[in-house]
């Protein structure tokens, strides 16, 4: 079944592209028009992202609860979230250090010689800064958090809410029943949410095609590509670095997060990816109580693809403006990025927002961002794709670490091909395979 969802994933993708082609060369010409018959391709996008933001604030909650109840020693608590930040705050640095090394060595922005007219960007820079980012991340209502999607918010709460729960020990026992029970309903209509998936991804790219035609990408082609080169590089090093630990596990890993990376890619959106890819973490081997909990910081500060493309397009900028920066101003404006990034989960617009609020602090031209805005839906495909990939690096080898990494769950167990006389015995290992699944399920 897994094999079959992403066949047709990436059946959709080619369709949307086919599609979106068609419809731009009847309605392109006109652009108000392409935009409308756009707005209806991702009608079906705006329908699956809307599902998906109504059962993330409730599955975060549940399955983080869940795993601190089952977890019961705060100091697990503590080393677990210490060493994923150990991770984050390494994965960080390399991402933005590549992001200036591979912008340097392209210098893709030189002898474009744009000219400053004063123009506004269009994105609100002062959505970011880092005491607001502090203060956002203490909810002052679990209902409004919820209500507003705000995953730091709710993953503060929810470690409040298990923590204590693990204090009370017996009396909040019906307590954690409930939770487990909810665990498992947001499990349940995930699965229906994610039937619609394909409509989804076809949805999202046939309505980009349709506004901005397959020539953007030609047009642009340069500056897509040497990024796009700087975040597979990126990859490597995160999937060299999963090996030390992982071994070659980290090729099975490959193989069990192609789906939520698919979605990822196509809808542009890690919200739409994170269920599917708890799912797959589960079947992987990393337990619930130790994803539930790392996970949703890695959503929050483990965005590594969004950080390569901060330090790539503020530099990338002002080389389109002829502004030499010394070495020593990247390196500055690489430490600010490692502070500001931060704050890009709680931003709309998050990595535009980052790169303009960097782009004021140093003088440089915030409207070069208006530059980018035409192809910032195929680099945000891939920038999503890339945090996906390093979260679900981050959080196995976290669990590895942490001497939790169980085994696998087949996609299928094989049938015994055994001869008639030994079929009692066949049936017992299908069942203790069967057996050994559902226990692993339930840890």
């Amino acid at each position: 079944m897994a094999k079959r969802l992403t066949s047709i994933i990436l059946i959709a993708m080619i369709l949307g592209v086919l599609v979106g082609y068609v419809a731009n060369q009847w309605v392109g010409a006109n652009a108000d028009q392409a935009k409308d018959v756009a707005s209806y391709f991702h009608l079906l996008a705006d329908i699956f992202l809307h599902l998906i933001k109504m059962i993330i604030a409730p599955l975060v909650f549940a399955t983080l609860v869940s795993g601190i109840a089952h977890m019961g020693d705060s100091a697990a608590l503590g080393r677990i979230g210490g060493r994923a930040l150990l991770w984050f705050v390494t994965a960080s640095l390399i991402s933005l250090s590549l992001g200036l090394v591979f912008v340097n060595f392209f210098e893709p922005g030189v002898g474009l010689n744009l000219v400053q007219s004063g123009v506004d960007s269009g994105v609100d820079t002062k959505a970011l800064n880092f005491r607001d980012f502090v203060l956002h991340i203490f909810p002052t209502s679990m209902v409004e958090a919820m209500a507003s999607n705000a995953i730091l918010q709710i993953v503060v709460f929810s470690l409040f809410f298990g923590v204590g729960l693990t204090a009370i020990g017996e009396r909040g026992k019906p307590i954690v029943v409930a939770v487990e029970a909810l665990v498992e309903l947001m499990l349940q209509i995930t699965s229906y949410v994610m039937k619609m998936a394909p409509l989804a991804v076809f949805g999202a790219i046939a309505s980009v095609v349709t506004v901005q035609g397959l020539g953007v990408l030609v047009t642009f082609g340069q500056l897509i590509g040497e990024f796009y080169l700087a975040l597979a590089t990126l990859w490597l090093i995160l999937g060299f670095a999963g090996f030390l630990v992982l071994g070659k596990r980290i090729f099975r890993l490959a193989r069990y997060i192609r789906e939520p990376l698919l979605i990822a890619y196509s809808t542009a959106s890690s919200e739409a990816a994170y269920p599917k890819l708890l799912e797959q973490l589960d079947r992987f081997g990393v337990p619930r109580r130790i994803s539930s909990f790392v996970l949703p910081l890695g959503y929050s500060f483990n965005l590594d693809g969004s950080m390569m493309y901060a330090a790539f397009a503020t530099i990338f900028i002002a080389q389109a403006y002829g502004i030499d920066l010394p070495m020593s101003t990247q390196i500055t404006i690489l430490l600010v990025l490692m502070i500001t990034s931060k704050g890009i989960a709680a931003v709309p617009r998050a990595s535009l927002v980052v790169v303009a609020a960097t782009l004021a602090q140093f003088n440089l031209p915030v409207e070069g961002v208006a530059f980018i805005l035409a192809i910032d839906q195929f680099l945000d495909m891939g920038r999503t794709a890339t945090n996906v990939v390093g979260n679900a690096i981050a959080t196995s080898v976290v669990t590895k670490w942490e001497g939790m990494l169980e085994v696998e769950e087949p996609d299928y167990v094989e049938p015994p091909h055994a001869p008639a006389h030994t079929a009692a015995g066949g049936m017992a290992g299908l069942d203790l395979a069967s057996d050994m699944v559902e226990d692993k399920r339930k840890g």
